[in-house]
């Protein structure tokens, strides 16, 4: 694995479109709207692509029997040199990868079923770095959007866009400064709007990241405010500014996420693609 230069990134260009699952937060790193991370085979003329979002989502994709690359990504993926100092989550493509990596992890992988029931591979279990879930991509219906929305469209709460204060002090797993270099960018690239209870902003939806006409959604709720509705709320808020401003509005999460599984459902995504997504320990 041979990091490539940011300035070769336009090698992964064209083999990044043949990718068919949902790619657009390595297609951010790609652009450059975020400093994340690319590894190849070859800088010259690269034939297998890691790239990394800084906010820890990875895609692996490309040819899957060269030797040489699999030796590190086997180090990479076990961390057995303490190469990475958090947690990552893997998508691969094409399908081939999969049986790759279980056959190159073999002890080392977890394999767990939509019940979260663990099947371990091999018998060495100290060595277990990466669980294998799964993760749903998901497209979007406006006519369903459309007949759901009247039954949650009169909420009393506030609901207003995102400032950069809220860009800065707003806490959670999902939130908008993980996505963006800045306030700056935010605020000139991206969008988001938040809902307001009790004089506090309560929940956030927001373009965690946005190529071209496509923008996927990014939603966190404060935990002692959660069950109340209100991600369907703020997430219809932006989701009515996708569609007034001609942008597909995108949606993927781990399906065994069950609140955001549903809450999908609920604002007229459609689930069309389940693929497995690999978590990678430190």
């Amino acid at each position: 694995m041979i990091q490539l230069n940011v300035n070769s990134y336009d090698k992964v260009i064209k083999p990044l479109k043949s990718v068919t699952i949902n790619t657009l937060f390595a297609k951010s790193v790609i652009n450059q709207q975020v400093p994340g991370s690319v590894y190849v085979d070859c800088p010259i003329n690269p034939r297998v692509f890691y790239i990394v979002h800084p906010y820890g989502m990875s895609l692996l994709f490309g040819e899957t029997e060269n030797a040489n690359f699999n030796d590190h990504l086997f180090v990479y993926l076990t961390n057995k040199e303490k190469l990475r100092n958090k947690e990552e989550w893997l998508q691969v493509f094409p399908k081939s990868w999969n049986k790759k990596l279980e056959s190159l992890l073999a002890s080392y992988l977890i394999k767990k079923d939509f019940t979260n029931k663990i099947e371990f591979l091999g018998t060495n279990y100290d060595n277990r770095k990466v669980v294998e879930n799964t993760r749903v991509n998901f497209v979007f219906n406006p006519n369903e959007y459309r007949n759901v929305k009247t039954k949650f469209s009169r909420q009393r709460e506030e609901i207003v866009r995102v400032t950069k204060e809220t860009f800065r002090n707003f806490e959670g797993n999902v939130v908008p400064k993980y996505f963006w270099k800045d306030e700056n960018q935010f605020e000139n690239k991206g969008i988001g709007f938040n809902l307001i209870y009790d004089n506090t902003v309560v929940s956030i939806a927001f373009s965690s990241f946005r190529v071209k006409n496509q923008l996927e959604i990014g939603i966190e709720t404060l935990e002692r405010y959660r069950s109340k509705g209100f991600a369907l709320y703020v997430c219809s808020a932006l989701i009515n500014y996708c569609i007034e401003n001609s942008l597909e509005p995108v949606w993927s999460c781990r399906q065994e996420n069950t609140a955001s599984y549903q809450l999908a459902h609920k604002l007229g995504f459609i689930p069309t693609l389940s693929i497995p997504y690999y978590r990678l320990l430190v």
